[in-house]
């Protein structure tokens, strides 16, 4: 077997696990989980999921959204009938027996639905981004260690075998000292693919969604450079952006280019709604003095070590159970069954992610570098 391949097969054997913190729910009895927010389009796949009980680890009891026309059209595609529904989050919180809130708001509202969820004791878990800015990030921190909540973030790139086998040979110094990350992210835009117009409407308000394509798509690199360098601050964030469609998207970019700084390291995002192409596409390739590793769609990975001469490319190990989706990640992270400290999906890391998106805005906005400070 080539060296390639064996370096994946290590990647499964050397992981370990520690524990953590927080609130838990008890093992053997299903968390309790509300759907906040119905504008954001990932919320069907999870609503879709939770209607037909596939994970017997986790029970939908409430749904909360405002717009009570949007909230009937899910209710009846997934006879949803016996789910309470509410259109004012406090009082379904006051009323229903939570631990944890899922968010599928604009994501100017990840704060205060997270907030208000911890005042109750209730844990949250939202669509990326965790927040568009460095102050309801605090915020938000703040209100998970004052109200001992976890506050987690779904990428859907959390999941992908394909990175988090790349990922791990990186750690594992497999690849020797990394210089260089690029993340190719997006595709043709939400207007060309026809998404939601409940979706499309705040996506493409920068007021609502932090920028356009910069966050929608940048965010996914911020957090998997922060995961695989296990939160480490970067030195300066450069960023430009601009709008080819402005017709679609008069308001905000829809096409960026982000930098990221590290001592003897570079990040490179490639966050856009240009891609020539419907499907949406994620494709991580790190480089370092004895290698190479490049996604292949979310399960595989090719490698090609010093020395050879072509990549091998095979199936990346499967993620661990635990953490393979959202629905267990939040299982498991109530239950105090995985060490969350730096996964891509925890507070810590986010934190950090929020930051170098943050600076990315400024950096488009002001045309000049940024330099990030630790938080306080």
């Amino acid at each position: 077997m080539r060296s390639a391949l064996r370096l994946l097969f290590l990647v499964l054997l050397t992981t370990s696990v520690p524990f953590l913190r927080a609130q838990t729910a008890s093992v053997g009895t299903p968390i309790r989980v509300a759907i906040v927010g119905l504008v954001h389009g990932h919320v069907g796949g999870t609503l879709s999921n939770l209607a037909r009980h596939a994970n017997p680890n986790v029970q939908l009891v409430a749904i909360e959204e405002p717009n009570t026309a949007l909230t009937k059209k899910y209710v009846d595609s997934l006879h949803l009938e016996s789910i309470p529904t509410y259109t004012d989050l406090e009082t379904m919180l006051n009323k229903e027996k939570l631990d944890a809130v899922m968010i599928y708001t604009p994501n100017k509202d990840h704060p205060r639905v997270a907030i208000a969820a911890a005042k109750h004791h209730v844990s949250s878990i939202m669509e990326k981004p965790m927040a568009i800015s460095v102050p309801e990030a605090l915020a938000m921190r703040k209100a998970a260690q004052q109200y001992n909540v976890h506050i987690l973030t779904n990428y859907d790139t959390s999941y992908f075998p394909s990175n988090n086998a790349a990922i791990a040979l990186a750690q594992e110094g497999k690849l020797g000292t990394l210089h260089k990350m690029v993340f190719y992210a997006g595709h043709a835009g939400p207007v060309a693919l026809h998404t939601g117009p409940e979706f499309v409407a705040w996506l493409t308000d920068p007021e609502q969604n932090g920028a356009g394509a910069l966050y929608d798509f940048g965010c996914y690199g911020a957090d998997l450079v922060t995961f695989l360098l296990k939160g480490k601050l970067p030195i300066s964030v450069t960023a430009v952006a601009q709008t080819d469609d402005s017709k679609d998207y008069p308001k905000t970019d829809d096409d960026a280019t982000i930098i990221i700084r590290y001592p003897t390291f570079q990040a490179v995002l490639l966050p856009s709604w240009q891609w020539p192409f419907n499907s949406t596409r994620k494709d991580l390739e790190l480089f370092g003095e004895e290698g190479q590793a490049k996604t292949v769609g979310t399960k595989d990975l090719s490698v090609q070590l010093k020395g050879e001469k072509t990549a091998t490319q095979s199936p990346a190990p499967a993620v661990d159970a635990k953490r393979d989706n959202e629905w267990d990640y939040l299982v498991a992270v109530l239950r105090n069954q995985v060490d969350d400290h730096w996964l891509p999906g925890s507070l810590d890391t986010n934190m950090v992610a929020v930051q170098i998106m943050d600076a990315a805005r400024e950096s488009v906005k002001s045309g000049k570098t940024v330099t990030l400070k630790p938080l306080p």
